[in-house]
């Protein structure tokens, strides 16, 4: 008997945690393991919570969306406006068709096949598809000179579409023009559209001039941008002209 008390004295822990490791051996391949995973569950759910939960990421594009969405909707209203503007006036006016342009100055003037017993004078606007081409220059009876945009002497009022801050757009022989602007500090952007001013004298307001496609705000003495016509103006065949009569009121901006 004293065999026996001193063999459960010195081995009795061993023998119990046996006993119980059996038995919880016992219980997890009985349970599959259940009590242990909801265990690790009720202790870990507040961390997942935390990184589960998504609604940091989901306010931060939401804020996101929001903001490009209102972008998008500013840029749609103004191009609604500018085809509500195409429309109207392509339903208005002559079309002519180019019957005649000099390979030297491609880029500065063409000849029209409709003059003035067509109704198209001196001072007349052409349109093309995507916006502003030029000014009649000159008539015949039968046809008319018109001095395109791109050209270096053709000098344009324009302000942009968005911000409505306003310049002069010079033509520079090929397919884009310089835009300087009146404020040293103007909010203009790549993509900006550029519409004839309220002010000029020798075009409509309104009118699409073309886009900013890049800025130079250290341009001396005036900030630049570089506006790409939105007319193809090297590959017209037809055009659409506006009669116009030139502003002189001497209030008003030349051009």
């Amino acid at each position: 008997m004293d065999t026996l008390r001193r063999w459960w004295g010195r081995y009795s822990i061993h023998f119990l945690s046996a006993l119980v490791g059996l038995a919880i051996a016992l219980g997890l391949r009985i349970t599959q393991g259940m009590p242990l995973l909801e265990a690790y569950q009720f202790f870990t759910q507040p961390w997942q919570w935390v990184s589960r939960n998504p609604e940091p990421l989901i306010e931060s594009r939401t804020v996101e969306l929001n903001a490009r969405m209102a972008e998008l909707e500013s840029q749609n209203e103004q191009l609604k406006q500018l085809l509500n503007l195409e429309v109207t006036k392509r339903n208005q006016g002559t079309w002519a068709m180019v019957i005649g342009r000099s390979g030297e100055a491609w880029w500065s003037q063409m000849v029209l096949s409709k003059g003035s017993q067509d109704g198209v004078l001196p001072g007349a606007i052409a349109l093309g598809s995507g916006g502003l081409v030029g000014r009649v220059t000159a008539a015949s009876p039968h046809s008319s000179r018109l001095l395109l945009v791109s050209d270096p002497s053709s000098v344009v009022g324009v302000s942009l579409a968005r911000s409505r801050f306003m310049g002069i757009l010079r033509g520079q022989n090929q397919r884009n023009g310089v835009l300087e602007f009146f404020e040293r500090d103007p909010d203009v952007r790549v993509g900006d559209v550029v519409l004839t001013s309220p002010y000029t004298t020798r075009f409509p307001p309104g009118i699409v001039v073309g886009q900013v496609v890049s800025i130079n705000l250290d341009k001396q003495p005036a900030p630049e941008a570089v506006v790409a016509f939105s007319a193809p103006l090297g590959l017209l065949e037809y055009v659409n002209v506006q009669p116009f009569t030139a502003k002189s009121d001497a209030l008003l901006l030349s051009p």
